[in-house]
C-alpha cells in the first residue's frame, strides 16, 4: 500500500470513494481526481459502495444524491448510523437546482458539503483537497500521538529499570554479599540516624556487639567454604532472633552487631542479647565433602545503651567493643551491659 511521507509520520495513502450510477460520471471523476496523491474506488450502487466501506477506511466519500434502488440520502444515513463509518466526510455531488430542503436532509445524515453538477474541475479539487489535508494531518496527529506514547512508555519502562539498578546498586553497597544482612557501611548510616532520632524524641536504643566463639577452629577444621555456610547460618539465626524493627549487621570476618530500636532500658537489651547467645550455642549442622559436619561454637556480647551510656556514637562503639572484649577474657559465651563493666560488676 503506497504511503505519504509526514515530517513527523509516515501514514497510509488516503483513499476516495466515489458512488455515481453513470459510468461516465465515474470515469469523469476519476480523470479529474487521478493527479492526486490518493487511491480512487468506485461504486456504481449503494450496496457496491457500503460493502466496499467493510474493507476500506475511506478519508473521502463523493456520493451521487440521486440513484436508482438505494438513493444517496439513504447511503449516506447508513454510513452516519454505523461506528465505522459514521465520521467519513461525504460530499454529495448532486444537480444544481437541487432545492433547500434536500440539503437540509443531506446535512442531516452527514454531508460536509455539496458539489453541483456539471462538476467543475478546479472546484472539485479544491474541494476534495481540503478534506483530504485534514485527513492527512489527523492521520499524522494520530501517528504522532501514538509514539509519544509508545515513547512514553519506553521512558517509563527506563526509569522503572534505572531505579531498580540503582536499587539493587545500593542494596549491594550496604549489605554483606555473604550473609544478606547490612554491612558496617549500614550500620554505621543506621546508627547516626537512631542516634538523632532519639535525640530528638528523647526516645532510647541498645548496641549489641556480637564476636563469635570458635569461629577460627571451624575455619582451621573444615575449611573457608564451611567456614562462609557457618556465617550465612548465623546470620539466619541472628534474624530470626531479633525483632523486626531492629537491625542486625555483620562487621566483618566473625563480628556482628544488632540496633535494637526502641529499648525501654538495660534489662530488655540484656535479655536480648541472652536469647541471641542461647539461639547461637545450638549445634550448627553443615555440608562438609559430601556429608554432614556438625560444630559448636557460642557468642560473647557487649552491650551499651544511647544515650544512657553515651551521646556519642563512636564511643558507643568503643565502649561495646570492650565489653564484649571483657566477656571474652571471663570464659566466652555470655552477655555484658556497659554500665556492669563500669561499675566492675
Amino acid at each position: 500500500m503506497a504511503e505519504l511521507a509526514c515530517s513527523d509520520a509516515i501514514v497510509p495513502q488516503p483513499k476516495i470513494l466515489v458512488i455515481d450510477d453513470i459510468k461516465a460520471n465515474l470515469v469523469a471523476m476519476r480523470r479529474v481526481l487521478g493527479s492526486m496523491s490518493a487511491t480512487i474506488y468506485e461504486a456504481s450502487s449503494g450496496n457496491e459502495a457500503l460493502a466496499l466501506c467493510l474493507d476500506h477506511d475511506f478519508a473521502l466519500i463523493l456520493l451521487d444524491a440521486h440513484m436508482p434502488d438505494m438513493d444517496g440520502f439513504e447511503v449516506a444515513r447508513l454510513l452516519a448510523d454505523d461506528p465505522k463509518t459514521c465520521s467519513i466526510p461525504v460530499i454529495f455531488v448532486t444537480a444544481a437546482y437541487l432545492d433547500d430542503l434536500n440539503r437540509l436532509k443531506g446535512y442531516t445524515f452527514g454531508a460536509v458539503d455539496y458539489i453541483a453538477k456539471p462538476i467543475n474541475d478546479a472546484v472539485l479539487l479544491s474541494k476534495v483537497t481540503v478534506f483530504l489535508d485534514l485527513h492527512v494531518s489527523k492521520l499524522r496527529l494520530t501517528a504522532a500521538l501514538q509514539e509519544l506514547e509508545k515513547r512514553t512508555r519506553q521512558l517509563e519502562e527506563e526509569i522503572h529499570e534505572r531505579k531498580r539498578i540503582e536499587k539493587q546498586i545500593r542494596h549491594m553497597a550496604m549489605h554483606d554479599a555473604l550473609t544478606g544482612l547490612g554491612n558496617r557501611m549500614l550500620f554505621l548510616d543506621q546508627l547516626s540516624r537512631e542516634a538523632s532520632f532519639a535525640t530528638r524524641h528523647g526516645s532510647m536504643f541498645a548496641l549489641l556487639y556480637i564476636d563469635i566463639d570458635g569461629f577460627k577452629q571451624v575455619n582451621d577444621n573444615f575449611g573457608h567454604v564451611v567456614g562462609d555456610r557457618l556465617l550465612a547460618a548465623i546470620a539466619t539465626r541472628l534474624r530470626s532472633a531479633i525483632r523486626h524493627e531492629d537491625v542486625a549487621v555483620r562487621l566483618g570476618g566473625d563480628e556482628f552487631a544488632v540496633i535494637m530500636s526502641p529499648v525501654s532500658g538495660s534489662e530488655a537489651a540484656q535479655q536480648k542479647a541472652q536469647m541471641i547467645v542461647a539461639c547461637i550455642n545450638e549445634p550448627f549442622s553443615l555440608a562438609f565433602n559430601d556429608a554432614q559436619a556438625t560444630v559448636t561454637i557460642s557468642a560473647s556480647i557487649g552491650i551499651a545503651l544511647f544515650p544512657t551510656d553515651t551521646e556519642d556514637t563512636d564511643e558507643l562503639i568503643r565502649l561495646t567493643d570492650q565489653a564484649m572484649y571483657a566477656v571474652k577474657k571471663s570464659g566466652k559465651s555470655g552477655t555484658l551491659l556497659v554500665s556492669d563493666l563500669a561499675a566492675g560488676v
